[in-house]
């Protein structure tokens, strides 16, 4: 089942998506900038072979809920995430807040 919902923080709306897998749960909250996702993403992937996209990511691990991927600290982020000032260890609704 895949769950797509807006979601508000400090007066902006970000997409939470949710997709049930076996045995996981995808997630992600976006934006039309960037986005955080669950561990699932692969930050070396999109800094290495996709550089060329510039892509605006980061990821936090051990979460299982959109409000866990919220309020948890960045895992790793992307070369791109950097220049707009998010880092290791921010937590994840700030680092969206810094996608807008």
């Amino acid at each position: 089942m895949i769950n797509l919902s807006p979601i508000e923080i400090s007066g902006h709306t970000f997409l939470a998506v949710s997709v049930l897998l076996p045995k996981t749960t995808l997630l992600a909250v976006t934006n039309d900038k960037g986005y955080i996702m669950c561990g699932a993403l692969d930050v070396g992937l999109l800094n290495e072979k996709l550089k060329d996209r510039k892509i605006i990511a980061g990821r936090a691990v051990g979460v299982r809920t959109i409000d866990q991927l919220l309020d948890a600290p960045l895992e790793s982020v992307t070369l791109e995430a950097e220049e707009l000032g998010i880092y290791q260890g921010m937590i994840g609704r700030e680092a969206l807040l810094k996608m807008i």
